[in-house]
This record gives structure tokens, C-alpha cells and sequence, in this order.
């Protein structure tokens, strides 16, 4: 049975899907990208202010499906521009210390216009 989660404390999805899907024991976010959910505006402008705001949206989706960060096995990252790669990475490790498997790949454009968005599937 899939259960469809939803929290206030991450940004509402700006078309017709979940923030996130559980099925049996695993948690399948959408792709956060850095809205700050008490706005609705994406804030920062620069590659570490917007990952920070994506790490704090995941974050949320995860509390709310009772799971955390130390239980995400994959992640799938989006940046606008590969010479964003260090900064993102550098916060990305502040986060994710159990260094789950990872793709990450270059995009010409994101929703919004923004420079990053995470997406992760993890155990509950």
C-alpha cells in the first residue's frame, strides 16, 4: 500500500505530485528543490545558500515519515552548473555522513530557475 506524505515544514509540490511516497518500508522523496516553505520563494541566490535550503526541505520529508539522514541509501542530485560540484559537495557531506550511494549529473534547467535539487529514496 502506498502512503502519500506531507508536511508543512517543506515546500507544498508546484505540480501534481507528492512531496514524498512510502511503500512498504521505504520513503521515495520528489525532488526538493531550495523553496523556503514558510514563503514560498526560493531566498538564497548562490549554490551553498540554496543547498542548505534543500537539505532543510529533505530533512523535513524525512522527519515527517519517521525516518533521517543516517537511513538514506540513494540520492539523486541535480545541479545547473558542474562548477557548483565543491560547494555542493561540501555541504552535501555535512548532511549525508553515511555516504549512501549518489548520482549526480548536470541539468540544463531547473524548476524555478534554481541551481540544485535532491531527490532520495530511504529506509523507515
Amino acid at each position: 500500500m502506498l502512503k502519500k506524505v506531507y508536511t508543512s515544514n517543506a515546500p507544498e509540490a508546484i505540480g501534481p505530485y507528492s512531496q514524498a511516497i512510502v511503500c512498504e518500508n521505504l520513503l521515495f522523496t520528489s525532488g526538493q528543490i531550495p523553496i523556503n516553505p514558510e514563503t514560498g520563494n526560493v531566498e538564497a541566490t548562490d549554490i551553498n545558500g540554496q543547498t542548505i535550503q534543500v537539505m532543510k526541505n529533505l530533512k523535513a520529508v524525512l522527519k515527517e515519515s519517521g525516518t533521517s539522514f543516517d537511513k538514506v541509501i540513494k540520492t539523486t542530485c541535480f545541479l545547473k552548473n558542474m562548477e557548483d560540484f565543491a560547494a555542493f559537495n561540501t555541504i552535501y557531506a555535512e548532511y549525508f555522513t553515511s555516504k549512501p550511494a549518489r548520482s549526480c549529473v548536470a541539468v540544463k534547467q531547473l524548476p524555478k530557475d534554481v541551481l540544485v535539487e535532491v531527490e532520495l529514496i530511504a529506509e523507515i
